[in-house]
């Protein structure tokens, strides 16, 4: 297993026993290691006061806060806060205004909304392979599943790792594709000097909250193309864009002051809106990524070196801890079921990203072969990542990792 060697490393301790993160000693009870957690405090809370204390807790002044502090972070030029990454593939999809019908490339191996917003907008899902190293979409297979009716290709950055946007970019636009980058995993991820999500004509983040940083729930479109979301916060409001409401000249020219209230409806919109709670919350956990994204980092850094020696696994892809961000860790293993029930007897979550959606029954109409995908997700094992992780914890499972016997 060839693996970098952090710069951390963990004093791996006895796997009999489980540890208090607080204290360090052990405590005689199992382990509870969680494989996702939301990393809140105290100013998180304060936040959250503020928005009770002024009673404005939906689409208010604090969205357009966060807006704009997530536009400077990313440095893009406009950023749209909306209630979920879901909501952002749907409208961003939606912002082009493609003909029903039309075909979207788009991986087998990510999450079901990247295809699930495809359908919301009456196109056609083209599933493409996933490279076998890096997990990514594979541009092979998207080259030769291309035809003449794709209007758009959405890559997915999987766990955190860059696709290759300095390749596929340029293909896209030779063939007239529009390029939405789907930034579900990663926050503050750069690749080649340019931020992710600003690759491609949108890109869509999460804060769902397992990811990298959290609102609760929510999501943020981006884009360097002002005129792409001259509809986009009428279409996160049920048609309605406060902003612009002084373009009515003709029903407030004669009485401005008491037309305060006038609203127009000029496009189909969906209940898809960021409020002032979430938007709270999303500028605190801002202003602490860049530390989430360094934990995480050292974490990934301390799997790799501990689990170097273990012939039986296999990185799940090849992590850069000290160049990408990643919300997701996890190795590959053709032991990957007894592996998974072994550290779940011991207190230790794992999950598997992903089933490919060609396994899915809600896409068994869209058929495309993918069989990297559908070879490889049988291997995966996700093992805990979060800022909250302690180094008895991922010791801990390191050590539990090793025990286990693969070859019975």
């Amino acid at each position: 297993m060839a693996l970098k060697t952090p710069n951390n490393q963990l004093k791996p301790q006895s796997p009999n026993h489980s540890f208090n993160p607080s204290t360090h000693q052990p405590i005689n009870q199992p382990m509870n290691i969680r494989l996702f957690k939301p990393s809140l405090g105290e100013e998180e809370l304060a936040a959250i006061k503020d928005a009770f204390d002024r009673s404005w807790v939906g689409l208010g002044p604090k969205v357009e806060e966060f807006e704009n502090a997530w536009a400077k972070f990313i440095g893009c030029k406009i950023a749209v806060g909306v209630n979920s990454a879901t909501a952002a593939l749907h409208l961003a999809l939606a912002c082009f205004g493609f003909p029903e019908g039309k075909k979207v490339l788009v991986p087998s191996l990510t999450f079901s909304s990247t295809a699930s917003a495809v359908l919301y907008n009456r196109l056609i899902p083209v599933f493409i392979d996933s490279d076998r190293v890096t997990l990514g979409i594979n541009l092979e297979d998207l080259e030769k599943k291309y035809d003449k009716d794709c209007v758009a290709v959405i890559p997915v950055h999987y766990a955190g790792h860059p696709v290759p946007m300095d390749i596929l970019v340029p293909w896209a636009r030779e063939k007239g594709l529009k390029v939405i980058e789907d930034c579900a995993h990663t926050a503050g991820g750069i690749f080649k000097g340019k931020a992710l999500g600003t690759w491609g004509d949108i890109g869509c983040f999460s804060f769902e909250e397992k990811k990298c940083m959290t609102t609760g729930d929510g999501g943020m479109m981006v884009t360097n193309n002002p005129d792409l979301f001259k509809n986009v916060k009428a279409m996160r409001w049920v048609g309605i864009d406060k902003d612009n409401w002084k373009t009515a000249q003709k029903y407030t020219e004669a009485n401005h002051d008491a037309m305060h209230w006038f609203y127009e409806l000029n496009v189909l919109g969906y209940k898809y809106n960021m409020n002032d709670l979430a938007a709270s919350i999303g500028l605190v956990q801002l202003s602490k990524l860049p530390g989430f994204n360094k934990k995480r980092s050292i974490i990934i850094s301390n799997y790799l070196k501990g689990l170097e020696s273990v012939q039986e696994i296999t990185p799940l892809l090849p992590f850069e801890p000290e160049n990408f961000t990643y919300q997701i860790f996890g190795i590959r293993t053709t032991s990957r079921d007894r592996l998974m029930i072994h550290l779940k007897r011991k207190g230790v979550s794992t999950g598997c990203h992903y089933t490919p959606l060609t396994l899915q029954p809600l896409f068994k109409n869209f058929f495309y072969p993918c069989p990297i995908a559908e070879e490889e997700y049988c291997k995966f094992i996700s093992l805990p990542l979060h800022p909250d992780l302690a180094e008895e914890e991922v010791a801990f499972i390191i050590e539990e990792i090793k025990n286990f016997k693969f070859g019975e």
